[in-house]
């Protein structure tokens, strides 16, 4: 009995000594804080990370072909990083093909702007408040912090949008195999980077007060999606109007210590810059009109139910109603042939078939399915119909989704969906050409609201431009100010 105890305790001093050691290791100093924190994932593994996201990202948004633009992004940023408090990470700067307004971060150097985002700062500073957050979550080490729980999180998914809670995270596990990207940070993350988009814009001379102003431009354009949160890195963020009087707050601390007098702001060179911009979806990609889907290239369309939100990138199409309850996905099989898609589907985890049949979709041979997945976690069920359609030389598929409680509810919209895919054949449709930014001046003093009416802007979208611009229509313009406009 002595001797087994001995072996006891000896043992537990060992399992101590190497509980010590294993804490011992992976505990780093934050290069941001400078405190030590517990961490799993070297430097090395972070950038491997990073390299091995930014493909995917790339693939599912593509780039946005402007060489000006590109190049601006570029050379502000690598001007940041130099400054930051991760100076000898490899970054890079891109902007993605995607009217999200959107700005996000990977581990290891990786940051991304949609157009979207872009098409709505007004000056160059508010852009760079924006980057140094961005650059924040990386020198920070968010990322890394975040590893233990989900740090994939939708970037655009329209479950940042739309979805109920407790609906999203179960069209989350639905959805996996559709190769999405996940990117959330917690708040006091967000409050962080922006303390840093702060110091960082500062310290390469931009006035970060415009930082601030543009939480404003998000906080509007909020109000004017009817209150939806919207499928930006705002959503999971503190209130925009919170975060505008703290920014403010920083700001007037941060330029109180820096050697810079004027700070830059540089309205006019970044609006002609933008001069071109695609705004909104690119028809090209495919777009939405009196409730029908568009897609010129690939040459189809499909009906979207009346009031449902629809969310569109360059790999998929997402669509879901008001009260976040329904998710229709649509999108292109990675397999060849309608059996192999559908043996796919019957394989994913925790699935189950409830029926699977040929059909003919137009004239097109297809196959319906519908099938349950049960979160292992709490029993709950989810039901899904599913289309996979054979047009041309890819099979497209169709998801739509609920709870299984709530499924009858959607069950004949998502049919009427998936159904209604057929050949686009109307040439005007093909043809379409997408809006873009252009930058009108100002040719006598005024309010925005009659400088819009002088460009003969089309009255119901004078709030719309009044919000891209950041401004409301009363206020005042002088003559030779440059405004954004929208046309084709």
């Amino acid at each position: 009995m002595k001797k087994y105890s001995n072996i006891l305790a000896w043992s537990s001093r060992l399992l101590l000594l190497l509980l010590i050691a294993v804490l011992t290791s992976t505990c780093a100093r934050n290069p941001v804080t400078g405190k030590r924190q517990l961490s799993f994932m070297s430097e090395k593994r972070e950038v491997a990370m990073g390299a091995q996201y930014d493909p995917s990202i790339v693939s599912q948004f593509g780039l946005y072909e402007d060489t000006k633009m590109q190049q601006f992004i570029d050379r502000k940023g690598q001007q940041m990083a130099r400054v930051s408090h991760r100076p000898n990470l490899k970054y890079e700067f891109k902007i993605l093909d995607s009217p999200v307004i959107n700005a996000f971060a990977v581990p290891g150097g990786y940051v991304y702007f949609t157009r979207g985002i872009m098409a709505h700062f007004n000056n160059e500073a508010e852009f760079a408040g924006v980057l140094g957050h961005e650059i924040g979550h990386i020198t920070a080490r968010h990322s890394v912090n975040q590893q233990s729980k989900q740090i994939l999180a939708q970037v655009g998914l329209i479950a940042g949008l739309v979805l109920s809670p407790q609906f999203a995270q179960y069209a989350e596990q639905a959805s996996q195999g559709l190769g999405l990207l996940f990117l959330k940070f917690s708040r006091d993350h967000e409050s962080q980077s922006d303390e840093l988009g702060v110091e960082y814009s500062t310290a390469i001379g931009y006035d970060s007060h415009y930082m601030a102003d543009f939480f404003q431009t998000l906080h509007r354009k909020t109000e004017d999606a009817g209150g939806q949160r919207l499928p930006e890195f705002f959503s999971t963020h503190p209130d925009p109007l919170n975060r505008y009087e703290r920014v403010h707050q920083l700001t007037d601390e941060e330029q109180s210590q820096s050697n810079y007098k004027n700070f830059k702001v540089n309205r006019d060179s970044y609006l002609r810059m933008i001069d071109g911009l695609v705004y909104g979806d690119d028809p090209k990609q495919g777009y939405v009109e009196n409730n029908v889907f568009y897609h010129p290239e690939l040459k189809f369309e499909f009906p979207v139910p009346r009031d449902w939100t629809l969310m569109n990138s360059p790999t998929q199409v997402q669509i879901a109603p008001k009260d976040g309850k329904a998710l229709t996905i649509f999108t292109i099989a990675q397999e060849k042939t309608l059996n192999e898609a559908a043996n796919a589907i019957a394989n994913a985890e925790n699935m189950r078939v409830i029926s699977n049949r040929p059909t003919t979709i137009s004239v097109f041979p297809a196959k319906v399915m519908v099938t349950e997945q049960t979160n292992p976690q709490d029993g709950s069920v989810i039901k899904i119909v599913s289309y996979l359609i054979q047009y041309g030389k890819f099979i497209y598929k169709f998801h739509g989704m609920s709870m299984k409680p709530d499924f009858g509810r959607y069950e004949s919209q998502f049919r009427r969906t998936m159904e209604g895919f057929r050949e686009l054949k109307d040439q005007s449709k093909i043809d379409r050409l997408p809006e873009r930014i252009r930058i009108q001046t100002v040719k006598k003093a005024g309010t925005l609201s009659q400088a819009f009416q002088e460009f003969n802007m089309p009255k119901n979208r004078f709030n719309e431009l009044a919000i891209l611009n950041g401004m409301q229509l009363n206020d005042k313009v002088k003559q030779g100010d440059l405004l954004k406009t929208i046309k084709n």
